[in-house]
């Protein structure tokens, strides 16, 4: 396929997603579908990050809770700290409430609305930053790094409950603005999805730039051959540490839409359970393919509160065994099916040849 065919035929789907979310989605879903919808994108957001660190660079990030919380807790410390100032009040309401008359040092930064927005953009990827010198330099990979990374998430989770100043197990909530507009408003909640569909194109263009760029082959190359790409001169941990920081950063940013679109975050939404689903969306859509972890993870979050609702206690067996289905026998996910099924047809083509990327989807 040419470039010049690809290209066009990306700004094609590009523009057809911006018509979906921009203009159908606002006019034919209620309120609050439109905010269930902002949520789910906000999945969307962290399965892009993870699509090109596991599908493509082979790393299963079981983690990325961690990354998702960090952002969000920024966020959420600093529409707490806004609404405390707009009663008048010294600290937020919850730490009135404990006893805690002074707002914690490590709360302070975040009173500024550009080192809030800074903190998010930055802080957790610094942090996958210093994880991934300490991991990938020591050449910790396959399960071993799936153990660690779902440890790390374990033991945020569990730092988070045990921290009064935090909001403990029942997290933070109750937000009435962001950043000086009421989230009470109708026009200001569409306003938020508007951001989180536009943080989802952008991160969705970031991720294919990379995946069609020289190191988007090498971070193939390294997942498949590391010690030959190594051979040939090249460090396979700088490689490695580029895609994870990159999926951090985009886990921080969809956490940090997710607060104010759902109105709370806890350590329930940070910890291995939500790690794992992020995981199971990508996976059920396609972790080689540039859409099939956004597919999967709309669809997934999808089912998941539509299915919720009618069996409770049924939805969790559910997910575990479409999870093994598709891991067990189709491990390109649906994309990769939708993948296989061009390249047999144009393998019946006399003197058809099969595009490289297709072949990769379903390997």
């Amino acid at each position: 396929m040419s470039t010049f065919v690809q290209k066009r035929g990306a700004w094609m789907g590009f523009a057809l997603a911006a018509v979906l979310l921009f203009a159908v989605a606002p006019a034919v879903l209620s309120e609050f579908r439109l905010n269930l919808l902002g949520k789910f994108i906000c999945y969307a957001i962290v399965a892009v990050g993870i699509g090109l660190a596991w599908g493509r660079g082979g790393m299963l990030t079981l983690g990325q809770g961690v990354f998702f919380g960090l952002g969000a807790y920024i966020m959420a410390m600093h529409l707490k700290i806004s609404d405390a100032e707009l009663r008048g009040d010294a600290v937020p309401d919850f730490m009135s409430i404990a006893g805690i008359r002074e707002l914690p040092s490590y709360w302070v930064p975040f009173t500024s609305p550009l080192v809030t927005i800074l903190g998010i953009l930055f802080i957790p990827a610094l942090v996958a930053l210093v994880l991934g010198l300490g991991v990938f330099k020591r050449r910790v990979k396959g399960a071993y790094f799936a153990i660690l990374s779902q440890a790390l998430a374990a033991a945020f989770a569990i730092l988070l409950v045990g921290q009064q100043t935090t909001g403990g197990s029942n997290g933070l909530n109750r937000f009435r603005t962001f950043f000086g507009f009421d989230l009470k408003d109708p026009a200001n909640k569409q306003m938020l999805f508007f951001i989180a569909a536009g943080v989802l194109l952008a991160v969705v263009a970031i991720t294919r730039q990379l995946m069609y760029s020289r190191y988007g082959e090498l971070l193939v190359a390294v997942r498949d051959q590391e010690e030959r790409v190594r051979f040939l001169g090249y460090d396979p941990a700088n490689v490695k540490i580029v895609a994870y920081v990159t999926a951090a950063f985009f886990a921080g940013l969809a956490g940090a839409l997710f607060v104010p679109i759902v109105g709370i975050v806890s350590p329930n939404d940070v910890g291995i359970v939500p790690s794992i689903a992020f995981l199971i969306g990508v996976a059920i859509g396609g972790r080689s393919t540039l859409l099939g972890p956004v597919l999967g993870a709309l669809g997934v979050a999808w089912a998941q509160t539509t299915l919720s609702e009618q069996f409770p206690s049924g939805w969790t067996y559910a997910q575990g065994l479409l999870f093994i289905v598709v891991v067990g026998f189709f491990p390109a996910g649906v994309a990769g099916l939708f993948a296989l099924r061009r390249r047999k047809k144009a393998a019946d083509e006399p003197g058809a040849v099969v595009d490289v990327e297709e072949k990769e989807l379903v390997t």
